[in-house]
């Protein structure tokens, strides 16, 4: 069986932890520091703090940012749940939008979306390719969306605005007008789980990229402190002779990498660009040339005149199918020894939120993608006899009636 998304682990990963292990540091300390550094450098960013996950991540941010009961964050309908699943946390409102034929949140539909109760926009990088940040950026500048905007605290005060938070969970890598993610709007998540194109098996990243008069050196310390139960020091701090007495200066959460996981990053970013992202693409680039001209296909759009996709997942989808016979196409393809995937099954269509009053005949565009959507394998061992092997399976199946 062709496996879909195994992660990439070999002896440098291997000899790197064992490393950590034998370090008698083996919680957060020098190494998430230094995996922070290399991943600000790489996005071309100042500060980054690293977190358990990507999930952690956001929802520090609209903890940080206040966002509670009584307020709005803009989501996209199709994403996978965490994203919305963070506001729930919060107490505050999903407020789910349709995308585009490219999977991602439009511009338009945000604008058609804002309220006064509006904080916060959460754009997702579908697939790897990045959303139009300089579109949002914009909108929530434009002085009579700024003039509806109703803070709440000092820190929103501060902003004096919509928050602009991007889910970039797929998109380490990727480029938006000649610049990475991470340094595209205020704030950027990424997420280092096993099948994302860099792992630390469980990890994420924040990117404070705030606007003056943000201080995201100051931003980061207080960040540090939220995440590791509001306490004044870390473990690393207390290390030093005499320095054992600590504060907690609020009821903070408990998120922070640790220095094994950051050790497999440590690695991976460094031969990130030349190694990962030129395999990932080679992989699109041979899909592409298998089904660009077989009308059945539609392939995805992940390289634009401004935008570079992470090549993080292949969406391909059937140009005349419905969800049963992209279903069945699927099961065929399984037979064949093949795994397959989707991404993702909209929100509107999880229990979760129909329970909510969600419902997807309110996003057609999303359900649509949704329906013909089948992503096929892209990892870094994948061999090139593995792509033709996937190619001909995708064809033959979908060859059945």
């Amino acid at each position: 069986m062709i496996p879909f998304s195994p992660p990439h682990i070999d002896d440098k990963i291997i000899e790197e932890v064992v490393v950590a292990l034998k370090s008698g540091w083996i919680t957060t300390g020098p190494r998430t520091k230094a995996f922070e550094q290399k991943i600000a450098q790489y996005c071309g960013i100042r500060r980054v703090l690293n977190v358990s996950s990507a999930s952690a991540g956001l929802e520090l941010i609209l903890r940080w940012f206040g966002i509670g009961p009584g307020d709005e964050v803009i989501v996209p309908a199709y994403t996978y749940t965490a994203t919305a699943e963070v506001v729930l946390h919060c107490g505050a409102k999903p407020v789910m939008v349709d995308v585009g034929d490219d999977f991602l949140i439009t511009p338009d539909n945000i604008r058609k979306a804002i309220t006064p109760n509006t904080k916060v926009i959460i754009p997702v990088d579908i697939a790897g390719l990045p959303c139009d940040y300089d579109d949002i950026n914009r909108i929530v500048n434009e002085p009579a969306v700024r003039e509806h905007f109703h803070p709440t605290n000092d820190v929103q005060r501060q902003l004096g605005r919509i928050l602009v938070m991007a889910d970039a969970a797929h998109s380490l890598g990727a480029r938006y007008r000649n610049r990475r993610t991470g340094a595209l709007t205020d704030i950027t998540v990424f997420s280092f789980h096993a099948v994302k194109n860099l792992t630390t098996a469980e990890g994420g990243a924040i990117c404070l990229n705030l606007p003056e008069p943000f201080d995201v050196d100051a931003l980061y310390q207080e960040l540090c402190t939220f995440s590791l139960h509001g306490q004044s020091k870390d473990a690393l701090a207390k290390t030093k002779p005499g320095n054992w007495r600590y504060d907690v200066s609020c009821a903070g959460y408990k998120c922070n990498m640790t220095d094994v996981a950051a050790a497999i990053g440590l690695i991976e970013i460094d031969r990130y660009e030349d190694m990962i992202l030129s395999r990932r693409r080679a992989i699109f680039e041979a899909y592409t040339q298998a089904f660009k001209d077989d009308n059945r296909f539609q392939i995805p759009e992940y390289e634009t005149v401004d935008k570079t996709s992470s090549f993080h997942v292949y969406a391909l989808r059937l140009r005349q199918a419905d969800e049963a016979r992209r279903d069945a196409v699927i099961q065929r393809i399984f037979d064949q020894e093949v795994s397959v995937n989707v991404h993702f099954i909209p929100l509107p269509m999880l229990t979760c939120y129909k329970k909510l009053g969600y419902d997807i005949r309110n996003y057609p565009v999303t359900y649509d993608n949704y329906s013909r959507e089948i992503s096929l394998p892209v990892y870094y061992d994948l061999t090139d006899e593995q792509v033709e092997l996937v190619i001909e399976a995708v064809k033959k199946a979908a060859d059945l009636e």
